[in-house]
């Protein structure tokens, strides 16, 4: 067997308040100066007011920047460039969803080396690391305090630039599902789907191994029963708390193997269409899923088990039929909308379709798919997935 590397943050805090424990873990770190790196919404609503109170009872002084941008792009991450090297900052705080935690990443990394985001984009790999990051995520989805990976979209190209490697892992994660009460449904529904996906995919990669295999598992163990729950009760706590720890669990899975063909055709319907993330994964994994199923036939049958819809003793194909069902069902009761609800301009989908599959295999996801699409066959999937 060859050898897997693993790579996790060096601290994890998981559980109800975990966030006030910020002060706490930059004092073991040795850090005292951070930028937190977060959005306007979580500005407006109060929430980085209290970290940056929580920080100033325990005399420690920090700066805000708060102008991320859902999907974020080039200007964005070079202002909050100039934002970090105004001040004297020995740390980055990202606070909030994926793109917060994308942002502060990416700010942290170039605040160090400097170039452009084009420069660090796949097939190069970042190693060496920038400032530290410390990652507090508030929804339960993209599992990106926990990976080796940033996203950002080059916004002359349209492209969704993956950059990978251990610069993007944080140094420490705080995981606090009290964070997530005030999520709405529709946030909720997509960011529990791309968790799912996360795991899914992990599992069923050609780069998956033991350590993965075991994240993945829980992952989907801890999701599938409770994001219908969530979605109904936004304040069932319990709830809650799984999807957090499920998200966590699937972004250690995934940054510790890989994502797939779902991820890889995902991203250019998110930056030609800006259709966010987790919707553009729940758009493509009913299809992909049973496009892929046929080459991991027993991958995806385990998948099932693990999510509860399929028994232990059920033959692989069956268990692989009620996966597929649930992953429609799971769209049809969430009321994940098709790419024509969504409102994409259906000449403009047709025309940018080639591109999108360039830009998909480009990202190296596809290649880690247990069945690797040809352009042609990929065509037919978006083909597939306009048709509903």
């Amino acid at each position: 067997m060859s050898i897997a590397s693993i790579a996790l943050p060096r601290i994890f805090r998981i559980g109800g308040g975990a966030s006030k424990e910020l002060p706490d873990v930059l004092a073991a770190l040795g850090l005292a100066r951070p930028l937190i790196v977060s959005d306007g919404w979580l500005a407006s609503s109060g929430r980085v007011a209290e970290l940056t109170e929580g920080l100033a009872a325990a005399g420690i002084a920090a700066r805000v920047f708060a102008d991320t941008v859902p999907d974020p792009t080039v200007a964005s991450i070079d202002a909050g460039v100039a934002f970090l090297l105004a001040g004297n900052h020995d740390c980055v705080v990202g606070f909030g969803g994926g793109s917060p935690l994308d942002s502060a990443k990416a700010i942290a990394l170039l605040g160090r080396f400097g170039g452009a985001m084009a420069d660090y984009k796949a097939p190069h790999v970042q190693d060496t690391p920038g400032l530290p990051v410390i990652a507090i995520p508030t929804t339960a989805g993209t599992g990106s305090e926990a990976t080796r990976f940033t996203i950002i979209t080059d916004e002359t190209s349209d492209e969704k630039m993956l950059c990978p490697g251990l610069a993007y892992l944080p140094i420490a994660a705080l995981v606090d599902y009290e964070l997530t009460f005030t999520k709405p449904v529709r946030l909720t529904a997509d960011t529990g789907i791309d968790s799912l996906t996360h795991a899914i995919e992990a599992y069923v990669s050609k780069r998956a191994n033991p350590f993965s295999d075991g994240m993945a598992l829980l992952a989907m163990r801890a999701i599938a029963p409770n994001l219908r729950r969530v979605c109904r009760d936004p304040h069932d706590g319990a709830a809650r708390e799984a999807m957090m720890l499920g998200a966590t669990q699937a972004g250690i899975a995934f940054s510790n193997s890989s994502v797939a063909l779902v991820h890889g055709m995902s991203r250019p319907i998110g930056a030609h269409f800006h259709v966010p993330h987790g919707l553009s994964n729940a758009m493509l994994l009913p299809a992909v899923t049973a496009w892929s199923a046929p080459a991991a036939l027993n991958r995806y049958a385990d998948c099932a088990r693990a999510m509860g819809i399929a028994d232990e003793a059920e033959g692989a194909q069956s268990a692989v039929a009620r996966l597929v069902d649930e992953l429609a069902a799971l769209n049809s009761e969430l009321e994940v909308p098709g790419p024509a609800a969504w409102g994409i301009d259906p000449a403009r989908w047709e025309a940018l379709v080639p591109t999108m599959c360039v830009q998909a295999a480009a990202s190296g996801s596809p290649a880690n798919n247990p069945r690797v699409p040809d352009a042609e066959e990929m065509a037919k999937l978006y083909a597939q997935v306009w048709a509903g």
